[in-house]
C-alpha cells in the first residue's frame, strides 16, 4: 500500500535554485521597502504620505529609509549582472544570452504574443510556452530597465556635492523628474501588471508560489510550458532536475510573504494613485 501511495506522489521540477530565490526576495524587500519609503517623499504633500512618515519617525527618517533599501537593491542588481556575467563569460554558459534559456527577447516571442492575443479572442490554438513567456520577459526587462534609470538618477541626487562638481546645475532637475516619475511608473508596473502576470491569472489565482518553493510539479511544467519539457526529454536532462515536492511549510511561507507583498503594494498603488489624480 505504502509503495502504491509512493508510486501516486505527483513528480516535482526544479526551477528557480536557492540562489535565484534569495536574490528575489532581496529584490522584493528592497522594492517594497523603496516603494514604501519613496511614495511618501513623491506626494508629500497628501495627508496619508505624512501620516505614514510620521509613523516612520518622520521625513528625515523617511529619506534614510529610502537611502538603506535603495542601497539593497543596488546589491541585488550587482549581484544579478555578476551572476550572468560568470555562467555566460567563466563557465560558457552562452545559453543566457539567446536560446530556450534566455531572457533575451528573441523573434519567436513576438510570434508567441500575437498567437497568444489571437487565442484571446478566439482566433486560433494557444501557443505553447517554453522556459519563459514573452510577457515574462517584458516583465524582466521593465524592471531591469527601471532599476538602471531610477538608480543612476537617484545616485545624482544622492551624491550630489561629488556630481555637482562635474554636472550642471539644470541635470540635478531633470534626475529629479525622472527618478520620481519612473518610481511611480515602476511602482505601478509592479503593483498591477507584474502581480497579474505572475499571481491572478486564472491557472495561478490566488497566487503562484513557484518563487519561494523553486519547484513546479510535472502536469504544471507539461501543462504550462510543453516545449520546455518535451526539451528536457530530448536532451535527457529532466531527471536530472528532479526533486522533492515542496514541504508544507515552505508553501505556507510562501503563502504568507506573497500575501503580505500583495496587500501593501495594492494598498500602496491606490494611495499613489490617489494622490496622482489630485495633483
Amino acid at each position: 500500500m505504502n509503495l502504491q501511495a509512493l508510486d501516486q506522489t505527483p513528480a516535482y521540477y526544479l526551477r528557480f535554485n536557492l540562489y535565484h530565490r534569495l536574490l528575489h526576495g532581496l529584490l522584493m524587500l528592497s522594492f517594497l521597502g523603496l516603494a514604501a519609503s519613496g511614495m511618501p517623499l513623491r506626494f508629500n504633500q497628501s495627508a496619508w504620505a505624512s501620516e505614514l512618515a510620521n509613523a516612520m519617525g518622520g521625513f528625515g527618517a523617511v529619506l534614510f529609509f529610502h537611502k538603506t533599501f535603495a542601497f539593497l537593491m543596488t546589491l541585488c542588481f550587482v549581484l544579478h549582472l555578476g551572476a550572468g556575467f560568470y555562467r555566460a563569460f567563466i563557465r560558457g554558459e552562452v545559453g543566457i544570452l539567446w536560446g530556450p534559456d534566455s531572457m533575451v527577447p528573441q523573434p519567436g516571442d513576438f510570434l508567441e504574443m500575437l498567437q497568444h492575443f489571437r487565442w484571446f479572442f478566439g482566433l486560433g490554438a494557444k501557443p505553447q510556452f517554453g522556459r519563459f513567456t514573452y510577457w515574462e520577459k517584458f516583465d524582466y526587462w521593465a524592471v531591469f530597465w527601471g532599476m538602471a534609470v531610477i538608480g543612476i538618477s537617484g545616485y545624482v541626487m544622492w551624491f550630489s556635492a561629488f556630481f555637482g562638481s562635474h554636472l550642471p546645475g539644470w541635470l540635478f532637475n531633470i534626475a529629479l523628474i525622472i527618478h520620481a516619475e519612473e518610481a511611480l511608473l515602476a511602482v505601478w508596473f509592479i503593483f498591477t501588471i507584474h502581480f497579474f502576470n505572475s499571481h491572478f491569472r486564472p491557472d495561478k489565482f490566488p497566487m503562484d508560489l513557484v518563487i519561494f518553493t523553486g519547484r513546479v510539479s510535472e502536469k504544471e511544467l507539461q501543462e504550462e510550458r510543453p516545449l520546455e519539457y518535451q526539451r528536457l526529454l530530448q536532451e535527457g536532462t529532466l531527471e536530472s532536475i528532479r526533486t522533492d515536492q515542496p514541504p508544507l511549510w515552505l508553501r505556507n511561507f510562501g503563502r504568507i510573504i506573497g500575501f503580505c507583498a500583495v496587500v501593501t503594494g495594492f494598498v500602496l498603488f491606490g494611495l499613489t494613485l490617489l494622490a496622482f489624480l489630485h495633483e
